[in-house]
């Protein structure tokens, strides 16, 4: 890989070539935007991450001194969905998950999570711990009508007992969102660090209340791109100002590595919709965070 120049890399994820869904990290895309409640695209998000990760091929991760790309890890393409059909898709996608070891996902609308989760938790034995970036709680009980649209994914899954909402830490969110909605949230036991809140507070801080949060018990990862401020991420179909910049997201991450880091089952990236981006920056951040992941559960 050191020998061929950048914009030569495989269109793999990182430029790898193995599909062997045995290996021990897979690396799916799933192009479902089926849901998106205002700009769609999001289904061309996973091609756009794959083509922006070949700036990351060139060496380890500076801190964790990990090569995501020499792990044992495969990207196997995209998964089927059901055309049109948002509960027929969630139903595949489950199914696709399924059989899976440690499962990273590439969006598509933040919607697919649902079905990632219950996969998951099958697996799992039970609820998991849940580390949620994104500019919205999504947890409505429905979007504009829309049961299980990308807005509801984690109001079913706590009603389902997919995660644990006492394990749950929301990180990012500043969008307008009905009281009842906020409230029937924190009710349930989830712990919300606003965007404001972060930008206030020392990276290593919110990542010690991360680990507080969410313990030894086995986690996920949900990075909906929309965390970040459209400064940082303008391809995106909900975005929302005020958000973090592309070097919190990452800083935190990096700080939850050490000795002891989360039980990480899992992630998924999502709502990246390349149609509204500019010079690749949404999908290089997209991409850069997933590699971020790979190096923090490389290390362990």
């Amino acid at each position: 890989m050191a020998d061929l120049p950048t914009f030569s890399t495989p269109p793999g994820f990182l430029g790898v070539t193995r599909h062997d869904a045995a290996a021990r990290i897979v690396v799916a895309g799933i192009p479902l935007d089926v849901g998106t409640s205002n700009r769609a695209g999001a289904r061309d998000g996973p091609a756009a991450i794959r083509r922006a990760s070949r700036m990351l091929t060139d060496g380890a991760h500076p801190q964790h001194w990990v090569d995501p790309a020499a792990l044992d890890l495969a990207d196997i393409g995209d998964f089927a969905i059901a055309l049109g059909d948002i509960p027929g898709s969630l139903e595949l996608i489950e199914q696709q998950a399924a059989p899976l070891g440690h499962l990273v996902a590439l969006g598509g609308e933040h919607g697919v999570t649902l079905a990632l989760l219950r996969a998951l938790r099958r697996r799992a034995g039970a609820p998991l711990a849940l580390v949620h970036f994104d500019a919205h709680v999504d947890t409505w009980p429905d979007n504009f009508g829309q049961r299980y649209a990308h807005g509801s994914v984690f109001f079913h899954a706590i009603e389902e007992g997919l995660v644990d909402p006492a394990r749950m830490v929301q990180l990012g969110i500043r969008s307008p969102v009905q009281r009842e909605v906020w409230d029937w949230t924190v009710g349930k036991g989830v712990t919300i660090l606003t965007a404001q809140q972060i930008h206030e507070t020392p990276a290593h801080e919110t990542a010690a209340e991360i680990r507080r949060v969410i313990g030894r018990a086995p986690a996920y990862l949900s990075f909906d791109i929309d965390a970040l401020d459209p400064a940082f991420a303008p391809g995106t179909g909900t975005p929302e100002v005020g958000g973090l910049a592309t070097w919190q997201g990452q800083a935190i991450l990096r700080r939850l590595g050490g000795p002891e880091p989360p039980d990480f089952r899992g992630m998924d990236l999502v709502e990246v919709a390349p149609a509204y981006d500019t010079a690749e920056i949404t999908a290089l951040a997209g991409a850069t965070l997933v590699w971020e992941y790979l190096a923090l559960i490389g290390e362990r």
